[in-house]
């Protein structure tokens, strides 16, 4: 059994809840339970949960990878969370507010709360760290860490070499969750920019799509380069009207997923863009899909919260338009190419 090592060299083991036993909730589970944490993965699906504890796998999210033996999973949320340590969240953001109504009785008062979604939610077109303050009460805000970066989760279930960030207002929540994820193919990294690395993370899968219908259109290289590019600067844009820092887009948590997702195979939101850029109709596509592709619903909220901020975020705001507007994806490219000349910027 690996022993997770703290930043002292002194050995720390938590108990920690898992809710969401999709793909990424899964992978992070089974590698909190590898580090030898006593790890517990809440799943909707009782034949997956059944699966789990008799099988060690999840054929339905993560197929063909065997899980640690110690990982256990239960349906219950109240049995899931009560006496973790840490509590760390992998549900659909749409669905977030829900689940945080439905723990936060059986929460313990001095629990770390993370967060490894992506996405803003819609309906308040708030992160999930304020989500967290509405309904926990801002101290918890302490506690709150939000995971995130390059990292597809079937690379990390295969011990893949992956790197992600772990971002808190508090070092010591930030410098714990670090120390239960790190091991040899799992490098993480602390950071104080909760804001910029939630942006990151929802930003970046609406770019993805983006990218994703450029390459479904046959548009090449270039035109890929040039949208990772430009919705760097957008997302840039965004967090600094949200007072997040400049740094963090440069690094895992912006860049590297921003690049990550737009032009691996194993994106769900690159794939969602390359099938609309072949001219399949959204429903359809969405009617395929198992998992959930966050930015579908992210260009909605992005593209409000922009117009909220009066920030310019022309890519989302295109994206939006093909996703929720029919709008036709050749012509938002067309009207891309023919926005008024200006310096970058």
């Amino acid at each position: 059994m690996t022993m997770t090592m703290t930043t002292d060299g002194t050995v720390a083991i938590e108990r920690i809840a898992v809710i969401g036993g999709g793909s990424w909730g899964t992978a992070l589970a089974g590698r909190l339970a590898a580090n030898g944490n006593d790890t517990i993965l809440w799943a909707y699906e009782q034949e997956l949960v059944a699966e789990i504890n008799s099988s060690h796998t999840n054929s339905l999210y993560l197929p063909g990878i065997n899980l640690h033996p110690t990982l256990a999973c239960t349906g219950n949320l109240e049995e899931a969370v009560t006496g973790r340590s840490i509590v760390l969240l992998v549900t659909p953001v749409q669905v977030m507010r829900g689940v945080f109504k439905q723990l936060a009785p059986s929460i313990s008062p001095h629990a770390i709360i993370a967060n490894a979604s992506k996405g803003i939610e819609l309906e308040t077109l708030h992160t999930v760290s304020q989500i967290c303050g509405e309904l926990l009460g801002s101290a918890a805000l302490v506690r709150y860490v939000a995971l995130s970066g390059p990292t597809f989760a079937r690379e990390v279930a295969q011990e893949l070499p992956s790197l992600i960030v772990a971002a808190s207002r508090s070092e010591s929540s930030a410098c714990r969750v670090q120390a239960a994820f790190s091991c040899p193919c799992l490098r993480v990294y602390t950071n104080s920019d909760v804001t910029g690395v939630e942006l990151g993370g929802a930003v970046k899968n609406v770019i993805a799509i983006a990218a994703g219908i450029s390459d479904g259109l046959g548009f090449g290289y270039n035109a890929r380069a040039a949208l990772i590019t430009r919705g760097l600067a957008e997302m840039n844009r965004l967090g600094n009207a949200m007072g997040a820092q400049s740094a963090t887009f440069a690094g895992l948590a912006g860049m590297g997923d921003l690049v990550l997702t737009c032009t691996g195979d194993l994106s769900r939101n690159r794939t969602v863009g390359f099938k609309l850029g072949q001219g399949i109709k959204l429903p359809d596509i969405l009617a395929e899909m198992r998992m959930v592709a966050e930015g579908v619903k992210s260009a909605e909220s992005v593209y409000l919260l922009a117009c909220r901020l009066g920030v310019e975020m022309p890519i989302v705001e295109k994206t939006y338009q093909i996703l929720h507007e029919d709008k036709p994806a050749r012509q938002a490219v067309i009207e891309l190419m023919a926005r008024n000349l200006r310096s970058e910027g």
